[in-house]
This record gives structure tokens, sequence and C-alpha cells, in this order.
């Protein structure tokens, strides 16, 4: 029975494997002092940034910031799952991976998983054979005939048919009503309740098994075989089927290619599985829904380059526009993002088959990188020759430049657009706090009055810069015009019973960052280059503690941390807290449990305060000067208590705040004199000297 994997388990397997051994068997390690280094596995360079320290069990990249113990190195190298990365160090180890008991609910729920996904598998062999043997076989098999797709490309992305009628699926595999159940929650069949119907989602189409990353079929796309609609259905959501994070084609992909070049992203499986026939097998697809950042970050855990292929006519404009929306998000260093738009009138799989793989690829190559796509489109309509298109254009800019991660690129890119608008890079910042302040009203979606639009416009939430509002597409450009067979990927895909496919939740994206503390944030002095060593009382005590956990014992409360709003402190208090619980942990162990415990996100943050300042400080302190005594150590401890001394001074300070605030607001009118006196001391209690 599969279950969690216990947290003792990975601290013994952390114990056991050493993080040298395990990079150096992946990436050729080189002795430098203490430390090893090499030139860095997740971005390109030529001089070695990637250090490795054998005696905290973790490896750091002064380059791009990737950072983590030999659990995390092994996700990150070999994209694999943390579960998998657990089953792949045991096996290095001679270990065998353990688990937990689960409850009775988790086990009945896990094996209603496995059971649908043996009904997937059933289903697409069903599919497959129908293929072969049906009646009707042939309609299908001319029209992918017709469609120009031989027998072993077809036979290896598993393409298959749904014969005409109500229940052939429901008659070969719902052999019980516990069957039929486990159909129904798979997405296969559809039972209407008020009619008491039971009856096959798929019929008279050509069948796509979607796959997730482990080669599971986890559900289905059908293609009609004329100009019925919809033209393409997909399988609903279920509980092992979200289409807004899976990507048709990725596995087979991933197959194909030990190290994809890239992925380019597609709107229809006949142009995936056309592709791989010449020999272009890198081509993926989404399922019904704009490509997010969901899709993209799962893109990018196996490729650093993602190309998007659109029509080039108004709907492939505006479907790139949201393409690149999801994009500035997801940009980190080392990453690369291109736009490629195919002539009016064609898609890939009808241009591949005219100008051949060759050519093909080498659009591909050619296509528009992310900053061209970007700066082109906000200057749509403006002349940047005028003072006035230049001052458009800035405030267009700049408030999507500043939602791409901190890093390099978003660094070039703000000076770029210095340098096309000739403003300083203070005064795009204060575009970008002008934008969160105020920003544009929203124009009014523009709709055909013939032809009701079938989906509501994107909302984007208060104070939040929408692309499309910067962009201010021309007039039909907003939404794709309903007239047409193949509007874009918003409308690409319908479902039958869905009348909405579901439009992408941009508000997510751009949410929280134009917060007062975000700006806060990025105005602070620690934030600027010349300042970039130092770091807040919280932060370096956070780094003083993964780098030295006995400091722990210096501080008995942690919960007054834990209950802190400030996430910082509150990491200082989680770590305090396990360190007080296991005193053993060493940093190696802090990163297992960070993520176990409080997910990828948190860890990648623990890692980057611990690793960023640490590392750099080590390498300081490791330079020999004539001027520099023997024993010039840090004082850990010193460090640790002056860091808590200043926390406390902080909270004292903020008491004292509220309370004269409290005291300033309060009529004294209605107070007796002990009660003055009270809220007086109040006041004054938390007061410190530099007040």
């Amino acid at each position: 029975m599969s279950g969690m994997i216990p947290q003792s388990f990975i601290d013994d397997l952390l114990d056991r494997i050493d993080i040298v051994d395990t990079v150096d068997s992946r990436v050729k390690l080189k002795k430098t002092g203490k430390n090893y280094s090499a030139c860095c596995p997740f971005h390109d360079e030529k001089t070695p940034s990637f250090t490795v320290s054998p005696d905290k069990q973790f490896y750091y990249c002064f380059g791009c910031g990737a950072s983590g113990n030999a659990l995390g190195f092994v996700m990150d190298y070999e994209r694999l799952s943390f579960p998998e990365a657990i089953e792949s160090l045991a096996r290095v180890a001679g270990l065998t991976v353990p688990r937990e008991v689960q409850t009775e609910a988790q086990a009945k729920r896990e094996q209603e998983r496995k059971s649908i996904y043996s009904l997937l598998e059933k289903a697409d062999e069903f599919y497959q054979q129908q293929l072969r043997h049906h009646p009707s076989k042939h309609m299908a098999v001319n029209y992918l005939k017709g469609r120009g797709l031989d027998g072993k490309t077809a036979k290896d992305y598993g393409v298959g048919f749904a014969p005409p009628g109500w229940d052939n699926l429901l008659k070969n595999l719902a052999n019980n009503d516990e069957d039929k159940h486990l159909l129904i929650e798979g997405g296969m069949l559809i039972h209407h309740e008020n009619d008491k119907k039971l009856y096959d989602r798929f019929r008279h189409r050509i069948m796509f098994p979607i796959r997730d990353i482990r080669g599971r079929v986890i559900g289905f796309g059908g293609r009609v075989l004329g100009d019925d609609k919809p033209k393409y259905l997909n399988s609903p959501e279920t509980p092992v089927f979200h289409k807004g994070q899976e990507l048709y084609g990725l596995y087979e992909a991933r197959q194909a290619y030990r190290d994809l070049p890239r992925l380019l992203v597609v709107e229809g499986y006949m142009d995936v599985v056309s592709l791989a026939q010449f020999g272009i097998r890198y081509g993926v697809a989404t399922l019904g829904t704009a490509c997010g950042e969901d899709h993209l970050d799962k893109a990018f855990k196996y490729t650093n380059e993602v190309v998007f292929c659109f029509d080039g006519d108004k709907a492939g404009r505006s479907a790139a526009h949201r393409a690149l929306e999801a994009s500035l998000t997801t940009m980190a260093d080392g990453r690369t993002v291109k736009f490629l738009f195919l002539p009016e009138g064609e898609d890939p799989d009808t241009l591949v088959r005219q100008i051949g793989p060759e050519k093909f690829e080498r659009m591909i190559e050619l296509a528009v990188p992310l900053e061209d796509f970007l700066f082109d489109a906000v200057a749509e309509g403006l002349n940047i020759r005028t003072m006035e298109g230049r001052a458009t254009f800035s405030k267009r800019a700049a408030p999507m430049l500043d939602k791409l991660p901190k890093s390099v690129f978003r660094e070039l890119m703000f000076e770029n657009l210095a340098t096309r608008t000739g403003l300083s890079r203070n005064i795009l910042q204060d575009l970008v706090l002008e934008a969160a302040k105020n920003p544009e009203p929203k124009p009014e979606p523009i709709k055909e009055p013939a032809k009701p639009v079938v989906r509501e416009p994107i909302k984007t939430a208060p104070k939040q810069v929408h692309i499309q509002q910067a962009i201010q597409p021309p007039s039909g450009q907003s939404q794709a015009p309903q007239q047409q067979e193949d509007p874009g990927w918003a409308s690409y895909y319908h479902n039958e019973y869905d009348t909405e496919a579901p439009p992408p939740n941009y508000d997510e994206f751009y949410s929280g960052h134009h917060s007062r503390s975000a700006v806060a944030e990025s105005a602070s002095p620690w934030n600027s280059a010349s300042n970039r060593m130092l770091i807040t009382p919280a932060r370096k005590a956070v780094a003083l503690l993964a780098s030295s956990p006995s400091l722990a014992a210096l501080e008995a409360d942690y919960v007054g941390w834990l209950d802190n709003s400030d996430p910082d402190i509150q990491t200082l208090g989680r770590l305090l807290k396990v360190l007080h619980e296991r005193p053993h942990y060493n940093f190696s162990h802090l990163i297992g449990y960070w993520r176990g415990i409080y997910g990828e996100e948190e860890t990648e943050r623990l890692a980057k305060i611990a690793g960023s300042d640490l590392l750099q400080a080590a390498s300081a302190l490791a330079i020999t000067r004539e001027d520099k005594a023997a024993k010039a150590n840090y004082d850990n401890e010193a460090a640790f208590k002056g860091c808590l001394e200043a926390l406390h001074r902080q909270q004292n300070q903020k008491k004292s705040a509220d309370s004269l605030e409290k005291l300033k607001n309060t009529d004294f009118t209605q107070l007796s004199k002990a009660e003055r006196e009270q809220l007086v001391r109040a006041a004054l209690a938390n007061k410190t000297p530099q007040d």
C-alpha cells in the first residue's frame, strides 16, 4: 500500500548520501579549497560559478541562484518529482523506501485513482483496436490518410477511433456498477440523472490519448471526422486529469530526446502528430485552455526554450498576447520564449508538408524573441519617434516589465526600455508605482451586433495592469471572431456539456505584485546594487541558523516569532521550532524537511537566504590578506544574539508606536486619573533609549 514517505527515512537517506558524489556523478566537479566548483548545469556560463559545499551538504550557483541539497539537485537535474528523487537516491544508497500507513479514506481514494488509470488504459486499447477492426474503421483510416498521417506515427501516439454509437465503450468496459462509476469519474461516460441515461462521451471521433509525464493515460481528446461541432472534445476535469496543467505530447517529446532542444506549443493534436511524422518531435498542445503559467512551469522543467506557434491572423495575435502575459512571470534567467507566426490560413500540419521540416525548423529558430514581441506589441498604434509616443510607450511597457521576476533578464529589459525611451531607471520605476496606484480603465470589449459573444471578457482585479489594456489591440482583436472555424486558443476546443472553455485566470498571475509591501521592498536600500550584501536582522538570523543550527539553543522561545506577520520572522520561528525538536539536524536535513513540509517555493526561499549570503561570506572569509589576523573568525554566536536583540527592539518599537497611537486617539475626559496614568505607562513601557 502506498503512502507518505516518513521524514525519518528522508533524514537518514540524506545522512548516507554525499552531495559531492551525487553532483560529481552528473556534473564533473573540481576541488577549489574546502569546496568544489563547476560550470552550472542549470544555465549557460563559461566561468564556473556553481559551488558545492561538502561541509554543509549544499550547492549554490552565484550566477542563476540555483541552490539546495542532494535531493533538490537530483530533482532539478533529472527533472524528477519529490518521491521519484527519493527512490533514485535510495537505490544508490541500497535502501528500500518505506511508506507510512494511510487512513482508510486515503487508501480508498488512492485505490480509486489506480482503478481509473487502469480503465483509461483499457479505453486506450479499445480505441486503438476499433481503428483496426471496427466495421466503420475505413472512415477513420481514410480521414487519417487524407491528412497524410502514416501508420507508424499513429501507433507511436496511440491514435484510435471512437466508432459511431452511444454505448460502445460502455458495453465493452463497464462490467459492473463499480466500473460504471469509475468510467464516469474518469470522464469517459456521461450520466444524466434526470433522464437516467448513461452513454459514451466520445462518439465517431479520432481519439488521441493524453498521457502524463510518466506515460499513464489520464484523458482523451477527440477530433471529429467532418465539420461537426465541437471540432475538438476533451475529457473533463477528473481526479487524474487537470487540463490547465497538462501538455499533450510532452511525454512523447521526452521519449524522443534525451535533452529536449525546445518545446513548440501548437494549437491541435493533429499539428503535434504531423510534426512528429516529419521528425519534429518536440511539439506539444494545450488542452482546451490558453497556455498559462502552470503550463510554462511544467515546460521549463524539461527544456530552456519554449516557442509559441500561432496563425498570423487577428485571432492568432490575440492568442499570442495571452501567451505573452503568462510568460512574463516565468522568465527566469536562462529561459527563452519565442513567438512564431505562420502565414494566414496555414497551420503547422499543412505548412510543414509544403516547405519541408528543414525550412520549418529554420522558421522556428528565427522566431521572434519575447523581448522583441513585447516591445513591438506595446508600440502598436504609437509613433515612438515623438515625445508623446515615447511617453505613452513608457507608461504601457514599464508596468509589464515589472511582472518579470527579479533577475538579470529583468534588469536588461528595463535597460532596453530606458534606451528606447531615453528615460532613467528611476523614472521608469515611478511609472510602475503610478500604474499600481492609478490603473487605466479597461476598454469595453467590442461585440459584434449580429453574433453574440460566447465568453465573458477576462476581468482583472483592481489596481492591476492587464496586458490587453496596455497593448490596446485594434478593433476586433480583443476577442476572436466567432464566425471563424478556428478562432484561436480561447475557443479552439469546446466541451459539449460545458458551454465555456475555462478562461485563463490572469488575475492570480499578477496578484500581489503591486502591494504596498512589494513596493516598499523594491524601494528599500537593501535591494540596491551597492548594498546587496546587507541583510535584515530576521534574514541574517535565518542564515546564521542554517549555517550553524546549534545556535537555536540560544533562543528558547520560538512561539512569539511564529505568530509574527513578517514572513522572514515566521521562517525564523519555524527554524527554531524544528531545531528544538530535532537538534541533530544539519542544513541538508533542514532543506529536506522544508521541502516536505512547506513546499518547493518556501524551500527555494530558505535556500536563497542561506546560500547567497553565507556562501558569499564564506568566500570572502577564505581570502588570505596580510592585514587579517590568523584568528579573525566570524563570531556566529555574537552575531545571532545581535540579530535577536535587534528584532526585540523592533518589536518593542512597534508596540510602543501602537500604544502611542492609541494614546493619541483616546478621549482623556472619559478616563479617571488612574486610567490615564496606566495608559501612559503602557505607551512608554516599550520605549528604548534610542527612541
